[in-house]
């Protein structure tokens, strides 16, 4: 299956970039910075572009990490490629900061994952194994009537030309 979206996790130290958009889907929650691959590109060229043009950073390189997917009442609707890009700790990128998709600021990954935090997307499932484990998966998701009722994650059988 082709899928149409891209997201990336940047890491810096112990903190991740994360965007609490303004516009739907996930309009209110934060999230990795990314969104729809254009006609013709690749997924990497595709995250690094959505990159620049949410947070202005300029990167050259993300590791690719898999898939999310996700069925919605018993169809599938869709998925992104995944990436997760790491910067150095003296980094200068100063938040918070308002865009057009919403607002950029650095979140320390103990509180993105934190149990008790309801102000995420679904990043908590698959994040921590994206950021500890240099293989690829498909991270699949089932939604019934807005929930996730079932998650799980199986290795990518082969890679993904991205």
């Amino acid at each position: 299956m082709e899928y149409k979206y891209t997201i990336c996790f940047i890491k810096k130290g112990e903190q991740i970039l994360m965007l609490n958009r303004v516009k739907s889907p996930w309009m209110g929650i934060w999230n990795g910075v990314g969104g729809k691959i254009e006609k013709g590109e690749e997924p990497k060229e595709s995250v690094l572009r959505e990159i620049l043009e949410e947070t202005g950073i300029s990167l050259k390189d993300v590791d690719y990490k898999g898939v999310v997917t996700w069925l919605v009442d018993g169809i599938r609707t869709g998925g992104m490629h995944a990436f997760v890009a790491e910067i150095p700790e003296t980094f200068e990128y100063h938040t918070p900061v308002s865009t057009d998709e919403g607002i950029l600021a650095w979140k320390n990954i103990s509180w993105i994952l934190h149990p008790e935090n309801l102000g995420l997307a679904n990043v908590k499932y698959f994040l921590p194994q994206m950021l500890e484990d240099s293989n690829t998966y498909n991270h699949q998701f089932i939604y019934e009537n807005g929930n996730v009722v079932d998650y799980s994650v199986t290795p990518l059988e082969e890679f993904v030309n991205v």
